[in-house]
């Protein structure tokens, strides 16, 4: 039995710069404009990782513009955590941020232990094979929540 989609959905990892973006374009991509969609990171200080960016390409996910933003940065720039529904932590770090910034709200909070890539793999072929399996298990989870992806994200 699957869930109804969210109206909104807040993806959460350490770093915004290889899970959670992933995750929100992997969302877009596949139940299109059924929710609203964001990420965030635990902290912000590095860029989009190029092998999330590669292998979300290979499914068709523009992540290149991609900007990285932090918890931090959204209560600056004024976005709300309640107004997520739902908040979809994919790493233990990001867990505790989110469940500590939600505790006043009515907001659930989710925790998808996804395979933190960076730095596995020796060679260009053996990092794509690891972003590859984190990618994969987020579809294998969106998936198994949302069901199967609606044709053309739409």
């Amino acid at each position: 039995m699957v869930d109804p989609l969210p109206q909104s959905v807040l993806f959460c990892c350490d770093h915004n710069s290889c899970r959670s973006p992933m995750a929100e374009g992997l969302m877009k991509k596949f139940y299109g404009r059924g929710a609203y969609v964001q990420s965030a990171g635990v902290r912000s200080e590095m860029e989009i990782d190029g092998f999330a960016v590669a292998v979300c390409q290979e499914l068709g996910v523009e992540l290149s513009r991609h900007r990285v933003r932090s918890f931090d940065d959204m209560e600056q720039w004024g976005d709300d955590l309640s107004q997520f529904d739902l908040v979809v932590a994919l790493s233990p770090a990001s867990l505790r941020r989110a469940q500590e910034l939600t505790r006043y709200f009515h907001i659930d909070v989710e925790y998808w232990p996804i395979l933190d890539p960076t730095g596995i793999g020796e060679t260009r072929e053996d990092k794509m094979a690891a972003y590859r399996q984190a990618r994969d298990q987020i579809i294998q989870r969106m998936v198994a929540k949302w069901g199967e992806p609606v044709e053309d994200g739409d």
